[in-house]
C-alpha cells in the first residue's frame, strides 16, 4: 500500500465524523441485539468474561448466563452466575438472547468469527463481541487495551495522519490502516495475519551486533532474554527492568542459571520505567500483565527513567512493552533516543492511542530513524512499531 493509498483509506473511514462515531458507539449494542439488549449471555468465562459480569451488574444488568467449552466448569458457578455448555446455553437461550463473545486474548489461536461460527450453527440468532457491549458501557469497562470509544480516533485525525506518512514500506502501511480500522468499527475481519519473524528481534529488517548493549523493558521472567541469547553467541551487556516483585523474583533466578560468561553480562533492575523518579502503584499480578495502575493489589514500586539508571552505558536495542506506561517509558528515554540512537522495539497495542502516538513520540525526539509496525500475534496483540537508525536498517523502503 503507497502512502498516498494509505491516506485515501483514512479519509473514507474518517468520513463519518465524529457526530457520527458517537451515535454509533452509543447505539451499536443494541442494534445488533435487539430486542435482546438485556437478555445476555456471556460466552467465555474467563477474565474478560468476569469483567463483563461485573460491569453489566454496576450497570444494574444480570446476565442468564455464562457459556463456556470447558467441559470442567459446565454447571458450576463464577462469580455467582451458572456456567452452562454452548448447547446447553443455545438450547435455553439461543432465540431469546443476545450471545455476547467475551474471549479475546493475547494468546489466542483463533479469529472472533471462528468463535462465533459454532453458536450460529447451534441456533443462536444474536452475537455479537464484547466490544460492542463496552461501547454500551464505556464507564464501566474502558479503555480495554486497545479498545475505547470511536469517537476518540477522530479526536486525532491530524497525528494519525502524520504517522501514516511515517511507515517506511507497504507492510507497514496496510497494518497501520487496518488497526485504525479496526479501533472505529472493531470489526475482527479487518485485521491481518501476524507475521511469522520473532517478536522483537525482525531478521529483515535488522542485524544484531555483537556489541549489542540490549535494554530489556518489561523483562518478565526472562522470556525476552530467552529468545535473545540463542540469536547471539557473543553479545555486549544486557540491562532488564520488571518491577512486579514475584516476576523480578523469578528473573534473578532465571539469570542465576545461566552459564557465567552471560550471566556476568545481565544487570536487571527492580524498577519500573518512567518519565521520572518517582514512586508509582503498581498492579503486581505475578504473570505478563503485572502494570502500572492502582487498585486492589497495587504495592508501591520505584519508578525510574532509563537517561538517569543508564547514564553509564550506552544502549544500542531497546525493547519496551510495559503494559501501557510505553509512553511514560519513552518520555524517561529522550536523551538516549536523541544522543545514542538505539533500535527501538515498542509495543503500540496497550492503548488504542498508542498505535500513533508512540511512533510520533519518537519522531518528535529526532528524525533520525525508519519506522516498521509489525503484528505478531491475531487479532492485534503483540504489535510492535519498530523504530531502526537509519545506520542499521535493511528491510523494504518505499
Amino acid at each position: 500500500m503507497k502512502e498516498v493509498d494509505a491516506l485515501r483509506e483514512l479519509d473514507q473511514m474518517f468520513a463519518e465524523g465524529r457526530e457520527g462515531a458517537l451515535r454509533r458507539e452509543q447505539t451499536a449494542f443494541d442494534e445488533a441485539a435487539a430486542p435482546f439488549e438485556r437478555s445476555i449471555v456471556l460466552f467465555g468465562a474467563g477474565n474478560l468474561g468476569r469483567k463483563a459480569l461485573a460491569g453489566l451488574r454496576k450497570a444494574g444488568v444480570e446476565p442468564l448466563a455464562f457459556a463456556d467449552n470447558n467441559e470442567r466448569i459446565w454447571e458450576t458457578d463464577i462469580d455467582g452466575l451458572k456456567v452452562l455448555s454452548p448447547t446447553d446455553a443455545a438450547t435455553r437461550h439461543g432465540k431469546s438472547a443476545v450471545f455476547v463473545l467475551s474471549i479475546w486474548r493475547g494468546e489466542g489461536i483463533d479469529r472472533m468469527r471462528e468463535r462465533i461460527e459454532p453458536l450460529s450453527r447451534l441456533g443462536c440468532e444474536r452475537i455479537v463481541p464484547f466490544s460492542l457491549l463496552f461501547w454500551k458501557y464505556p464507564r464501566s469497562f474502558l479503555p480495554h487495551y486497545a479498545i475505547d470509544l470511536p469517537h476518540k480516533v477522530h479526536d486525532q485525525v491530524e497525528q494519525i495522519r502524520a504517522t501514516a506518512r511515517l511507515w517506511a514500506d507497504d507492510a507497514s502501511r496496510r497494518e497501520f490502516v487496518a488497526q485504525v480500522r479496526w479501533r472505529l468499527f472493531t470489526n475482527y475481519d479487518d485485521l491481518l495475519d501476524p507475521v511469522q519473524h520473532e517478536i522483537y528481534f525482525p531478521d529483515d529488517l535488522l542485524t544484531l551486533r555483537r556489541d549489542e548493549v540490549f535494554v530489556d523493558c518489561g523483562a518478565f521472567d526472562g522470556d525476552t532474554i530467552r529468545r535473545y541469547l540463542p540469536r547471539q553467541r557473543a553479545f555486549g551487556r544486557i540491562k532488564a527492568f520488571e518491577a512486579d516483585p514475584a516476576n523480578f523474583k523469578k528473573l534473578e533466578s532465571y539469570i542465576a542459571k545461566l552459564p557465567e560468561h552471560q550471566r556476568i553480562r545481565i544487570d536487571a533492575y527492580p524498577y519500573a520505567v518512567s518519565s521520572r523518579t518517582q514512586v508509582l502503584s503498581f498492579a503486581a499480578t505475578g504473570n505478563e500483565a503485572a502494570s502500572v495502575r492502582s487498585g486492589a493489589g497495587s504495592v508501591p514500586v520505584q519508578g525510574r527513567p532509563l537517561d538517569q539508571v543508564l547514564a553509564d552505558c550506552c544502549p544500542t536495542y531497546l525493547k519496551m512493552d510495559i503494559e501501557g506506561s510505553e509512553s511514560e517509558g519513552l518520555r524517561g528515554a529522550k536523551r538516549i533516543v536523541q544522543t545514542q540512537q538505539p533500535a527501538l522495539a515498542v509495543c503500540v497495542y496497550h492503548r488504542q492511542r498508542h498505535l500513533w502516538e508512540l511512533p510520533s513520540l519518537v519522531r518528535s525526539f529526532t528524525d533520525d530513524y525508519v519506522y516498521y509496525l509489525r503484528p505478531h500475534v491475531l487479532e492485534c496483540w503483540d504489535t510492535v512499531c519498530y523504530a531502526i537508525p537509519r545506520g542499521r536498517v535493511q528491510g523494504p523502503l518505499s
